[in-house]
């Protein structure tokens, strides 16, 4: 099936690996041009030379923190100067931070939705004016299932995740009339970096754990995570990103203000 995607010209925030690495080498395939963006250049760069071996597609790297003042106008002008138009933009950039209630500080309020709510806003904002030039374009968020069915212990991640999932549906309203088309792709258990780590850090206490043990014991809900995964596995990122680019092509043209779980039907709602 032709996506459509052939000179399209994509944003991908978290690029580097995991779920966003994987949506860049998914467009690239199709024939999208991708500026993928993460904080450390090693991996980012890493990440697209991958990318080009794969497919030999054209990638731009992008070495920031989208927090910062002035990054997402950076990310517009970067896929401009290189490409000349913005056509689909992936919010993915984020990290999980899961606490009781009580236990959420200010501060951890305050970064966890300047990451993954303002940063994402501000890129929504300067995106949309590119994309109404050349008739329109894609938005894709990715959030997580606790934003849809926030459990114990989740916060600040659920509710940032939730007003991400708010966000995409108003907003996919206001732009519709402008032929931009936006959605978000709720996950659950995707084999990241996040996950590496932990996985890493148990090493010391349980050095003969090997990295497809721990990931079969998520998948049946234990260590951290309180439920089972029915399909029994973890996802691979590529699942993820094959899921994002089909969002972002033309063969989705009539789906806009959904939420797509990527869960392997852990969710408690459709």
């Amino acid at each position: 099936m032709d996506l459509g995607l052939q000179d399209k010209v994509a944003i991908i925030t978290g690029g580097s690996d995991g779920i966003g690495k994987a949506a860049a080498l998914s467009m690239s395939k199709e024939g999208a041009n991708v500026v993928i963006v993460a904080r450390r250049p090693d991996v980012l760069e890493q990440a697209a030379q991958d990318i080009k071996t794969a497919t030999e597609g054209s990638v731009v790297t992008l070495a920031l923190d989208v927090t910062a003042e002035g990054a997402s106008r950076k990310m517009i002008e970067s896929a401009l100067d290189h490409f000349g138009r913005v056509d689909i933009v992936v919010n993915n950039a984020g990290s999980a931070i899961a606490k009781p209630f009580e236990d959420v500080s200010d501060e951890d309020w305050e970064s966890d939705f300047e990451l993954k709510v303002w940063a994402a806003v501000r890129l929504m904002q300067d995106a949309i004016i590119e994309m109404r030039k050349v008739g329109g374009g894609r938005i894709i968020n990715v959030t997580n299932l606790a934003g849809r069915t926030p459990g114990p212990s989740s916060m600040p991640t659920s509710i940032s995740r939730a007003a991400g999932i708010a966000i995409t549906k108003g907003l996919s309203k206001d732009v519709a009339k402008d032929n931009i088309l936006v959605t978000t792709v709720c996950i659950g258990l995707v084999k990241s970096g996040q996950h590496q780590r932990r996985y890493e850090a148990r090493l010391g206490n349980e050095p003969t754990l090997s990295l497809e043990a721990f990931y079969d014991e998520i998948a049946q809900g234990g260590a951290v995570y309180r439920s089972p995964v029915p399909l029994g596995r973890v996802a691979e990122p590529e699942e993820a990103g094959d899921v994002i680019a089909f969002l972002a092509s033309e063969r989705a043209s009539y789906l806009t203000g959904i939420a797509v779980n990527l869960d392997g039907g852990m969710s408690a709602v459709l």
